[in-house]
């Protein structure tokens, strides 16, 4: 048995695969080989045009070591320049030379091979390119273009004839710059359209020059005419004389009331006037000269190495061609539809249908004289004979003369982000916070500009797509902003939805000074944040102010443009979002606290470049007020339970008709839109998060403003006079059960509440207990009884 086991290893042992690996000191030694040699092709090659009619009688004698080559590498240099360039590519042939210079320097220096092969590739298509150019323009020189050159123009010109040569150089050359030099029309019509302003901006300021010049000039002429000629005295023949006065007798005639007060002021006020204009132009010029020395201002500069998000990163869910058109089932809804609407009568002259992912719209068109309203009434017959989940009509369909009636598909498809991604709407959008929430029922990429809603308010039951929605709103802006133009505030009550963002806390996210996790699950610290996002609102205001601009993205423009002072405390601004998940969570445990702020925020921040992004349940009138509901137009509604619900978010009804699982209505104040939200799995998002975390950050996460709260303590009974008689028995309960209520004393030493709350008021001066937490217990500061009578004793004492 032994034996056998043992010739069983032997014949799995698999033998060693031949590898050709190169030391590092043989890879220094082969790239200065190779250095050296590119150097001694060089001057060959550039010495061959000066002898190679001397040398042209030399080849044959190589082996003659009498005869010697006037080429700077002798007989060597010779030969192998008449090889390469005589018989080969002519002057392209140096190109030769930088090939074998680079690949020598990535063996001398164990450079990373890789695209080593594409820079050969690329060289001898240049080689060939320029050899055939050189030897089309350069007919009666075949040493310009080589014989390869030489003979393949012969070779096209048999063919095609000069013209066709001509057009095939022309098409090489559009295919070098295209592929090589990544030329574009736009990048072409951008370069002179930089160049043009540039030589109007100097024609410009030559012009004011000329012109200052003039006015120079003229005021100098004006001077000059201005000088009273020189009078000569009669007598004395000298000029400095003075007139003899006489005195004159004043009468009621020569009275004169002059008033120059008006006259001075006109004049300073257009010499200030005079003044600030120059101290502008001045500026601008100083601006213009930054600009023109050193480009405009970068903010991405200090991560200039940072690398948006792949799209290999999202996984394709689902279908990978697009949409399955069953044709049984629109031909069997079609028909039921038609049926179900004579059965009442109601005659229908045209119908067609549109398929999306998740629904199809059918569009029909009553004959004459039928109401709208009596279709509208059909909603649940309809429903009813389609056997369908939820029927949703649109009577009628704004801009069309048809009514629409939403059909859910038996078979949906889900619509994956990686499609909505990789959509040229999305990839192509020309927008300053884009989103890409998903594609509507005519299978459309749906991007909206977050900077222009400017607020979202997103609504749904539980299970309906909410935290889906969130990602699918951060995924796209982190798939278009550079961590420099936009930065984020989590707040997460439930802490584990956001919880996945953590990685990319020193990229993305914006957080308080002193606070350790970016991702904000106390709601005392949401308090905080938000009143801590008023005063940025309020600094970018006067930032605003004095740059004389009424919004961030103009702002940002000037700052760029270098018109404004870093020295008086400008800065470049990225647009702020904060995203609160579960809102009805914090105004039911903070309430007017959170509250205002959000009001604040919601009314004025959206002109200096922060947005609200607040998810809920149910935006009931005691969640969401009026004030705050009035300045968020843009509303998302996943499905809900009732119609009431569907009003309290849209002002409409439809979404208690929807399907779930991503299904949504988004409305912007105008129409409202059926969309199948792109759905991100917790993965995809870890990837993403994992491969911007990879990359080099700033040094922190981006600070809000410091703000100190109010002191939520009562700080009463602070004499120990004061204290109430069981003081002491109820800080040892409360530091014996670590427990910090008041219910907790009631029970204990068998008091009313409105004693017991004295009593925890007394412990919160004394500092056994912490300050008011909302439902939360107070926090006990005093660890155990030794610590308590050691406190007590030191207060007494």
């Amino acid at each position: 048995m032994a034996k056998k086991k043992t010739t069983t290893t032997k014949k799995k042992a698999s033998p060693k695969k031949a590898s050709f690996t190169v030391s590092k000191k043989n890879k220094i030694i082969l790239g200065s080989l190779l250095i050296l040699f590119s150097m001694a092709l060089f001057f060959s090659f550039v010495s061959f045009y000066f002898t190679w009619q001397d040398d042209q009688s030399l080849l044959s004698e190589f082996a003659n070591r009498n005869e010697q080559a006037k080429n700077l590498l002798n007989k060597f240099g010779a030969s192998v320049s008449h090889f390469f360039v005589y018989k080969g590519f002519g002057i392209a042939s140096v190109i030769l030379t930088i090939l074998v210079c680079i690949t020598g320097l990535h063996l001398f220096l164990s450079l990373d091979k890789k695209g080593l092969l594409k820079k050969w590739i690329w060289g001898l298509i240049f080689m060939i390119w320029i050899s055939i150019a050189l030897g089309f323009l350069a007919d009666t020189q075949p040493l310009l273009g080589g014989v390869v050159g030489y003979e393949m123009n012969d070779f096209l010109r048999d063919y095609t004839g000069n013209i066709g040569v001509v057009l095939i150089l022309l098409f090489g050359l559009v295919f070098i710059l295209v592929r090589f030099f990544h030329f574009t029309p736009e990048g072409m019509a951008s370069f002179f359209k930089k160049k043009s302003s540039s030589l109007k901006s100097e024609l410009k300021s030559t012009s004011k020059e000329a012109s200052q010049a003039m006015k120079d000039v003229q005021e100098t002429i004006k001077k000059t005419e201005k000088e009273e000629p020189v009078i000569l005295d009669t007598y004395t023949h000298k000029k400095d004389i003075p007139p003899i006065e006489v005195e004159k007798e004043i009468t009621l005639d020569d009275f004169e009331i002059s008033v120059p007060v008006e006259e001075e002021t006109t004049e300073e006020l257009a010499m200030e006037v005079e003044k600030i204009v120059e101290e502008q132009e001045e500026t601008d010029n100083i601006a213009d000269k930054l600009v023109e020395d050193f480009g405009e201002f970068d903010p991405t500069l200090e991560l200039g190495n940072y690398k948006f998000p792949t799209i290999e990163l999202l996984d394709q869910h689902g279908v990978t061609g697009g949409i399955t058109i069953n044709q049984e089932e629109l031909e069997e809804n079609k028909n039921k539809i038609v049926e179900t609407l004579k059965n009442y009568k109601i005659g229908i002259s045209q119908i067609k249908a549109t398929i999306g992912p998740t629904v199809t719209l059918y569009e029909i068109v009553p004959e004459a004289g039928v109401r709208i309203s009596k279709i509208k009434n059909l909603e649940d017959d309809i429903a009813l004979s389609l056997a369908a989940l939820g029927i949703r009509i649109i009577a009628p369909i704004p801009g069309k003369g048809t009514i629409g009636i939403e059909v859910p598909n038996k078979n949906a498809t889900i619509v994956s982000m990686r499609s909505v991604v990789a959509s040229s709407k999305f990839q192509k959008a020309e927008m300053e916070l884009p989103i890409a929430f998903g594609k509507t029922i005519s299978n459309e990429t749906f991007v909206v500009d977050l900077a222009k809603m400017p607020h979202l308010l997103m609504a749904g039951a539980t299970g309906q797509g909410k935290s889906v929605g969130l990602n699918a709103v951060l995924t796209s802006l982190l798939y278009k902003k550079h961590p420099a133009e936009v930065k984020f505030i989590l707040v997460d009550p439930k802490k584990v939805e956001l919880s996945i963002y953590n990685k990319i806390e020193r990229h993305f996210l914006a957080k308080l000074p002193d606070s350790e996790e970016a991702i904000i699950t106390d709601n005392a610290k949401v308090i905080n944040t938000l009143n801590s996002l008023c005063i940025e609102m309020d600094d970018r205001y006067e930032l605003l102010k004095h740059a004389q601009v009424r919004n961030l993205k103009e702002y940002n423009v000037k700052f760029k443009a270098r018109k404004l002072n870093p020295n008086d405390g400008h800065k470049f601004l990225p647009y702020i979002v904060l995203v609160i998940d579960e809102f009805a969570d914090l105004i039911m445990t903070a309430g007017k606290e959170v509250e205002t702020p959000i009001a604040r925020l919601a009314q004025l921040a959206r002109a200096i470049g922060i947005h609200l992004i607040i998810a809920t349940q149910r935006p009931s009138v005691n969640v969401i007020t009026g004030i705050i509901k009035a300045n968020f137009p843009a509303r998302i509604a996943f499905r809900v339970t009732s119609k009431i619900d569907s009003r309290t978010i849209l002002d409409a009804q439809g979404a208690d008709q929807l399907i779930g699982r991503g299904d949504m209505l988004y409305t912007q104040g105008n129409d409202v839109t059926r969309i199948q939200c792109a759905f991100v799995d917790t993965p995809e998002v870890a990837k993403i998060t994992d491969y911007i975390g990879s990359q080099r950050a700033y040094p922190n996460a981006h600070e809000l403003p410091e703000y100190t709260g109010e002191d939520s303590g009562t700080s009463i009974d602070v004499d120990i006079a004061d204290r109430d008689a069981l003081f002491r028995d109820a800080a040892e309960v409360i530091v014996t059960a670590q427990q910090g209520s008041a219910s907790l004393i009631q029970r204990k030493l068998k008091l009313g509440y409105n004693r017991a709350g004295r009593i925890v008021d007394q412990l919160e001066a004394a500092g056994i207990v912490g300050p008011f937490e909302g439902s939360k217990a107070r926090q006990v500061l005093v660890p155990d009884l030794i610590a308590l009578d050691q406190l007590l004793s030191n207060e007494s004492s």
